[in-house]
């Protein structure tokens, strides 16, 4: 390797990318065409970079198996950027391989990384701690680690996990200051702002007011039953019952919870479940049906008793109700909460991440785009959807992942 090529590395590790093209812009070898991949994808060119980057593959050939897996590895990173979350993943896989195989285990953990926080962004939070827990940090570089602790502290934090998410931070923060690099630096301090800011809207008899990450640990360690809005699911005492793909259910539930200790009338409940104004004796009947299946589920944990006028919500152990809500109630708050951070995603991407068809996204998102809620750019395979994000909340727990429990 050069010494242009050696010094245009050495600022790409330092996070400067203006650094290393003023090296190397104008050589067209593999090794100059992957480092100005590399350098334009962090400058925010990524159809570029991806360009540069097959480009300087191809010049490899068969023969240099490293350089042509890093270069594989560093795609899959820009897909993750660029929100791409359809691009093969058996290719970084193999890449992984590669570079393990040859002893370049610090590029093969880099790998493994981008592995990790695909599997985060799309709620398989398991597999990503696991895997992560399968990497030790300690050999690391500053950067590789603070890298590694900051992937950590997000999956503490989908997981509702508030002091494990701060000490991976510390850590982070601390390992960033030894790389020195002020992008990973700011990235650790925006990851730090989500633990003091509203994440959700607690609602209890008489109050509803926004709470933090740490406030909603405290309410699942409480003596409360819990309506869950953000992840449709009943809670107490570490027990949980997913409500998940019965919608009337969960509606008829929280209205039974949002009115507690009170009755809520059945003309009321007739209303909000089937949204419908006129309750005649087929829909009291069909709600008779609907309040017996909830009432079987929620038998470890609280009763449905029938009143002159309409149902009961009564704990059996819990000593208060909560309703656990969103901090703004959208119909479509789930795909606004990938958009709100701040990366641009494609149709694929956001199909993937929320388990449903590209249709239906696109649909969703034409709606919003109409409403001035969401905005693209480019066309066809390379459009890109994006939004500002949703300012003083904070998007935890409207990104998909299974509750504490489950």
């Amino acid at each position: 390797m050069d010494s242009l090529i050696t010094a245009a590395a050495r600022a790409l590790a330092a996070g400067d990318p203006l650094g290393a093209l003023n090296r190397i812009a104008l050589r067209k070898d593999p090794p100059a065409l992957a480092l100005r991949g590399l350098a334009i994808a962090q400058l925010g060119d990524f159809s570029r970079a991806k360009e540069l980057l097959r480009a300087a593959a191809r010049g490899f050939g068969a023969r240099e198996a490293v350089a042509r897996a890093r270069c594989i590895v560093a795609e899959g990173e820009l897909a993750l950027v660029s929100r791409d979350l359809g691009w093969p993943p058996k290719a970084l896989a193999a890449a992984r391989v590669t570079l393990e195989e040859h002893g370049d285990r610090l590029n093969a953990a880099h790998a493994r990384h981008l592995e990790i926080r695909r599997l985060s962004l799309i709620g398989r939070l398991d597999e990503a701690g696991k895997l992560l827990h399968a990497l030790d940090p300690a050999s690391f570089p500053p950067a590789l680690r603070a890298m590694h602790e900051l992937i950590g502290a997000g999956i503490a934090m989908r997981r509702i996990r508030t002091a494990p998410a701060r000490a991976a931070l510390a850590r982070a923060a601390e390992a960033a200051g030894l790389a020195g690099i002020p992008a990973l630096t700011a990235e650790i301090e925006s990851a730090a702002l989500i633990l003091n800011t509203p994440v959700a809207r607690l609602i209890t008899p008489g109050a509803a007011y926004l709470v933090r990450l740490d406030e909603v640990e405290d309410l699942f360690a409480s003596e409360a039953l819990v309506v869950d809005a953000c992840r449709y699911a009943v809670r107490a005492e570490s027990k949980v019952i997913s409500l998940v793909g019965r919608a009337v259910l969960f509606i008829l539930v929280r209205a039974l919870a949002e009115a507690w200790p009170n009755d809520v009338s059945r003309d009321a409940l007739v209303q909000r479940a089937f949204r419908l104004k006129i309750a005649d004796e087929s829909l009291r009947a069909r709600l008779r049906v609907e309040i017996g299946r909830l009432r079987k589920l929620l038998k470890p944990l609280a009763e449905i008793n029938a009143t002159e006028r309409g149902f009961r919500l009564t704990p059996i152990s819990a000593r208060k109700v909560a309703v656990l809500a969103r901090p703004v109630e959208e119909e479509h708050a789930a795909l606004l909460a990938f958009l709100a951070d701040g990366e641009s995603w494609a149709t694929s991407a956001l199909a993937l991440a929320l388990g449903t068809s590209q249709r239906s996204v696109q649909r969703t998102l034409d709606e919003l785009a109409a409403a001035g809620k969401v905005q693209s750019f480019g066309a066809g395979r390379a459009r890109r959807w994006m939004t500002p994000p949703l300012p003083g909340i904070a998007p935890t727990l409207l990104l998909p992942a299974p509750l504490p429990g489950d």
